[in-house]
């Protein structure tokens, strides 16, 4: 196959490229041509997990928030797994059906080890 003819078949993937940039491109610039500019201290503002940006980093804070992040990881790496695992389960046999009930199990006692600490209750 001569050189030119394989870079011809790339020629779908450069327009796929282009178009996308060029439509990239496009969407910013109209956002900030046409979009409201009225920034105040308020949009100007630091965001970080509701507390002032610039106070001490020794600050205490409930460590709800961690089990909050706990509950993400479970249901998040469950969700990750569960689906290539049932798509795949004809092929894995029995092997991989108690493979993924051992994850589930130890997913489960997180979960109810949050449970147990009032992670699900936020007052």
């Amino acid at each position: 196959m001569a050189p030119q003819e394989l870079l011809i078949q790339y020629l779908p993937i450069l327009l796929f490229i282009a178009i996308a940039g060029g439509m990239s491109v496009v969407m910013i610039l109209g956002s900030l041509l046409m979009g409201q500019q009225k920034p105040d201290p308020e949009k100007l503002a630091a965001y970080e997990c509701g507390f002032d940006a610039f106070s001490d980093a020794r600050n205490k804070f409930d460590v709800r928030f961690y089990l909050v992040t706990l509950l993400f990881i479970i249901f998040d790496l469950e969700i990750a797994f569960l689906f290539p695992w049932a798509i795949s389960l004809g092929a894995i046999g029995v092997f991989g059906f108690w493979s993924m009930m051992v994850f589930l199990g130890v997913l489960t006692v997180g979960f109810i080890y949050e449970w147990k600490k009032g992670g699900l209750e936020w007052e």
